[in-house]
């Protein structure tokens, strides 16, 4: 039986990476794939999501051609191509992880694993299952998506996030059950494109983790494009029929019927757990999420859990830093695994949306004295040249100590602004040394700069009233 340091149960952004990071330091590692390298963000997920989103900006730059000066007849928008395309761009990206893992030694195993014991792991069932030796062992199993009783996807009329991913023609008549971060870009997408789309959300707002300011800014810019976002509301039916479905809805202004020809359903994500063997070795579980000590490690010795499977947020940028944290506690390393409120949030809907820390009414709620600082994109220079005038920022202050407790933004590019506002958060840095870095003009980074400065009603391009009031 062959013998590992470090076992490693799914190939995805938390799963590849804590495999390489096992190799750099110099642990003997395998990595264990039922499906294809990369996971669910990689092939069904983030990048190819993406990949459709740079294709929908494209196509809204031709729509408004004629402002720019470009004449051009018969312009066609071929959705098809885009997801073809998509297509394209995840299998050079899997090829490229395919060849991290080679050159860094890892030995990537085929199968589904089972945990036998917490020092060993099988791979297949029956006569041709295999089992290896694991000293320890880090699952990185990643999500699934959430299935809603009455609105169970069919692949034709009631779709998941999988499945409009591959979606080559575009359908009159979108209906998104969910306006959380997968809802919203498939709204931009969709609606880019000239479909009809409706949001339907429970909770008071779109994006309703994200601070209200920012939502209730993004909820205008979708009514500006046509998106028709239903808040505070339950989906009571599904009836499916030909051409498409009818839903009833029930809103805070009384039961309406939406009918759409595509049902897209967005409603979040759960951990992927059964067939691991874990009730068997002890690792305990809620819901369907592993549980851990808050730095990857489970109550079994020498079984560690990253990523979506050991629970929210379900990010693959957090899943990459537990992969890294879980391999360095290994390794006798002490790293650092920063709170989940200081992981950064974005969606890549148009306007994008990016934030890290505290809202202002989570802080708030902890008993901060909140000060406010906003700035809009519409007083940016580049923001304006670009004709991408839609967002703000938003920070959130300790009165107290000036630190930044959070920080918002919606605009153009606002998830390439998240930087700044992530290095913010690692070095507790305040408004004051915010507004007093000097940044380039003309970029879309003033944005924050002018933001703080907004903090103690000093903005300069932005009329805040007179000083002191």
């Amino acid at each position: 039986m062959d013998q590992y340091d470090v076992v490693v149960i799914g190939a995805g952004p938390g799963g590849y990476v804590a495999a390489i990071r096992a190799a750099q330091l110099g642990m003997k590692t395998a990595i264990i794939e039922k499906d294809r390298v990369g996971g669910l963000c990689l092939n069904w997920g983030c990048i190819p999501s993406k990949a459709l989103i740079y294709n929908a900006k494209l196509v809204e730059a031709m729509r408004d051609r004629e402002a720019y000066g470009i004449h051009a007849e018969n312009v066609r928008f071929d959705l098809g191509v885009a997801v073809d395309r998509s297509r394209g761009v995840v299998d050079k990206m899997v090829n490229g992880v395919i060849g991290l893992l080679e050159r860094n030694k890892v030995t990537l195993l085929a199968g589904e694993a089972t945990l036998t014991a917490p020092d060993r792991v099988r791979i297949g069932a029956g006569a041709k299952a295999v089992e290896i030796g694991a000293k320890n062992v880090i699952i990185a199993t990643g999500a699934r998506p959430r299935a809603l009783p009455g609105l169970e996807v069919d692949g034709k009329t009631v779709i998941g996030s999988r499945e409009a991913l591959a979606l080559k023609e575009l359908p009159r008549t979108v209906a998104i059950v969910g306006g959380g971060a997968i809802g919203m870009e498939f709204a931009y997408v969709y609606s880019s494109y000239g479909a009809q789309v409706t949001v339907i959300e429970a909770l008071p707002h779109l994006l309703p983790n994200e601070d209200e300011d920012i939502s209730v800014q993004l909820e205008r810019a979708m009514k500006k494009r046509g998106v028709n976002a239903l808040t505070s509301a339950r989906v009571d039916s599904l009836t499916r029929g030909e051409g498409g479905a009818e839903l009833t809805v029930t809103t805070k202004s009384g039961q309406q019927k939406v009918r759409a020809e595509k049902v897209l359903v967005a409603v979040g994500m759960e951990g992927v757990t059964t067939g691991l063997g874990l009730e068997k070795l002890g690792v305990q579980t809620d819901r369907s999420y592993i549980k851990t000590d808050g730095r990857t490690a489970t109550d079994v010795k020498g079984v560690y859990a990253i990523g979506d499977v050991n629970g929210p947020p379900l990010l693959a940028h957090v899943a990459q830093a537990e992969g890294v944290v879980a391999v360095e506690r290994i390794a006798g390393m002490n790293p650092h695994l920063p709170p989940m409120e200081d992981m950064p949030r974005a969606t890549y809907c148009e306007p994008q949306v990016a934030s890290i820390g505290l809202t202002e009414a989570q802080a708030k709620e902890r008993g901060y004295d909140v000060k406010v600082g906003r700035f809009p994109f519409a007083a940016n220079g580049k923001a304006t040249a670009e004709n991408q005038i839609d967002g703000i920022v938003k920070l959130v202050v300790d009165a107290k100590y000036d630190e930044v407790l959070g920080f918002h933004i919606i605009g153009d590019s606002a998830t390439e602004l998240l930087a700044e506002a992530t290095m913010g958060r690692v070095l507790e840095t305040t408004s004051a040394a915010l507004a007093e870095a000097v940044h380039a003009h003309p970029t879309l980074s003033e944005v924050i700069k002018e933001a703080a400065l907004a903090v103690r009603g000093e903005a300069i391009h932005f009329y805040q009233g007179k000083p002191g009031r």
